[in-house]
């Protein structure tokens, strides 16, 4: 699927399946870039083929936000990164990596990010006509998390104890050879 300004596109959400377009190549990008098309929504030329948004490199949903060391959202636009600080979802303390460098930084290094324009609903349409997706914002699964979290607190008890058996065992032989040897 060829990516051009000329095109038509469409955009299928991946939480409901709703479809929006016929879209300007321009409009999806600004869509993009306010957090209105999230990793997992689909776009299409023909409603056909689809593909997931941050194939097409025009969006440029080039960012991951780095959430915890384990978990990551994205890849997002840096205009959706400005959105999710102005929603008070992350802060200049979170790390964000370019998926085409591999770079990783805090978001404090990059002071346009922390600039949040005012203007959220501006770039939503141009027209009332179109329908707009709603704002997306970073969800974790909160359950999900604190199973993960119970589970590594498991396997970390778990090698504790294997470490104080281990101890324990290796004191025992200290113990018999000082006494052998004295």
């Amino acid at each position: 699927m060829e990516a051009t300004a000329a095109k038509e596109w469409f955009l299928r959400k991946q939480e409901d399946g709703t479809v929006f377009g016929p879209l300007s190549l321009e409009l999806l990008s600004r869509w993009a870039s306010s957090a209105q098309v999230a990793p997992n929504d689909v776009v299409s030329n023909d409603q056909q083929a689809w593909i997931k948004a941050p194939m097409v490199p025009e969006l440029g949903m080039d960012w991951l936000v780095e959430l915890t060391s384990e978990r990551y959202y994205g890849p997002t636009t840096l205009g959706a990164i400005q959105e999710f600080i102005r929603l008070g979802e992350i802060n200049a303390e979170t790390f964000i990596i370019n998926s085409c460098d591999g770079v990783r930084k805090k978001i404090c290094d990059f002071p346009m990010l922390l600039q949040t324009s005012q203007e959220p609903d501006s770039v939503r349409s141009e027209t009332t006509a179109i329908p707009t997706p709603a704002t997306a914002g970073i969800s974790i699964n909160v359950d999900e998390r604190i199973r993960e979290l119970e589970q590594t607190l498991r396997e970390e008890r778990r090698a504790l104890q294997d470490a104080e058996a281990r101890y324990r065992e290796l004191e025992k032989k200290y113990l018999e050879l000082t006494q052998t040897a004295g």
